[in-house]
């Protein structure tokens, strides 16, 4: 399967500090990519990149093909982007931003742009300016997608709205998108766990990995060994066994690497008086803590 995006030792600095450091990344196309990490991680500087909002320091990026500092008109008419900081012309109404922004897409699809309007409940006479921001968010989505891009990139879009409006956003995201390549950024782990076929993690600038979120969920457990008598306290631990707890009765850690061969035969080998074992699988979220408390501290 083809690359849609594609970074290679991708690095951006500002004024000294390293916001992406030597990033690889590939996205199939056709896949649903959920971009998540801590704030300050550097998901927006390579959103940004991608789309020639910014430069990069060194190192590149290829959007469908292309380096990203030469796309230009054209290529952007199959592009769909939404942000969460995303500015519109307030001065305009619902009704003439979209017949504006419909001039800049040959490919425009008047009836799937009055299925999102009457989908979203758009006010087409009120101004952009007096719509709240889950009204301005789903006339930015809409205006995205009535030309059918092929990439669809989203940057923090369900950042501060209600749940009932997230939903609304997902919705018509997955129903609209068809073929599309999908990279969404966001806080909201269990929106995007509903939907992503791939999940990225960035920290500190550093992809820290990037698989299929079957994948992911499959090799992330929580787990807890109960003893039959008391064990001595362990310093050392496999490596991919993380934030390990410890009493004299139970033992309890993250494994990051799961395989339940392996894993039991492991614990059988550290814990010989182990009476009970279980296995729990974990939701994204806390994965996602899980690897966030696991930053290396600064020496």
């Amino acid at each position: 399967m083809s690359s849609l995006l594609k970074c290679e030792s991708l690095t951006k600095k500002f004024r000294g500090v390293v916001a992406l450091d030597r990033l690889n990344l590939e996205i199939a196309e056709g896949s649903m990519y959920g971009l998540i990490g801590t704030n300050g991680a550097g998901k927006t500087t390579l959103i940004k990149i991608a789309m020639n909002i910014l430069a990069p320091s060194a190192g590149t990026v290829e959007v469908m093909g292309c380096n990203s500092r030469k796309l230009y008109g054209p290529m952007f008419e199959q592009i769909g982007y939404v942000s969460e900081n995303q500015e519109l012309p307030d001065w305009m109404t619902v009704e003439y931003f979209l017949a504006y922004v419909k001039e800049f897409y040959p490919a425009w699809d008047d009836a799937a742009a009055r299925e999102m309007v009457y989908q979203f409940e758009l006010p087409l006479k009120r101004k952009l300016r007096q719509l709240s921001r889950g009204m301005r968010m789903k006339a930015a989505l809409a205006s995205a997608l009535a030309y059918r891009p092929r990439f669809v990139v989203m940057d923090e879009p369900f950042s501060g709205l209600d749940p009932s409006v997230r939903d609304e956003l997902i919705r018509a995201l997955l129903e609209r998108a068809g073929e599309a390549t999908v990279l969404i950024s966001s806080h909201d782990l269990a929106e995007i766990e509903s939907f992503a076929s791939h999940i990225g993690y960035l920290q500190d600038g550093r992809m820290q990995f990037s698989e299929e979120m079957n994948a992911l969920a499959g090799r992330f457990r929580e787990v807890e060994v109960t003893l039959a008598s008391p064990v001595e306290r362990r310093d050392q631990w496999p490596a991919s066994w993380i934030h390990p707890e410890s009493s004299p009765a139970v033992i309890r850690f993250v494994e990051t690497r799961f395989d339940r061969d392996k894993t039991s035969a492991e614990i059988a080998q550290r814990f010989p008086s182990a009476n009970n074992v279980s296995y729990r699988p974990m939701p994204l979220r806390e994965i996602f803590v899980a690897m966030a408390k696991n930053k290396p501290k600064a020496a």
